[in-house]
């Protein structure tokens, strides 16, 4: 088995990535417009924390979307998707974001133990 850290053998990881390098070159969207649509989308099918974090570092690096700006994707989705899933999507985001802060938090604190 091939040890994650090494980054030798990845081929689950470098197919994800082909299909969003694939998906980001041919939509035609603007990073902000791409990235909107995205966390509707996760949304849309429940997606876990985890989704939700890749999105949001990447949404962090390449635009100036705001927690207001998710809000609002929420708010104009739901009519679409329905309550349910605009709630969990609400609840999954925080969690995401929970665990973005922990792991910051973290790594603080090694570099201040360091």
């Amino acid at each position: 088995m091939t040890d994650v850290a090494t980054n030798q053998q990845r081929p689950l990881l470098d197919a994800i990535l082909d299909m969003t390098s694939a998906s980001v070159s041919r939509a035609g969207l603007g990073d902000r417009e791409l990235m909107m649509v995205r966390f509707a989308a996760l949304a849309a099918v429940g997606a876990p924390p985890s989704s939700y974090l890749l999105n949001i570092a990447a949404a962090a690096e390449a635009t100036d979307l705001t927690l207001e700006d998710a809000r609002g994707v929420l708010i104009a989705v739901a009519p679409i998707i329905g309550t349910p899933k605009v709630v969990a999507a609400a609840g999954t985001i925080a969690e995401a974001l929970g665990i973005a802060l922990a792991l910051e938090d973290a790594l603080a604190e090694e570099d201040s133990s360091s």
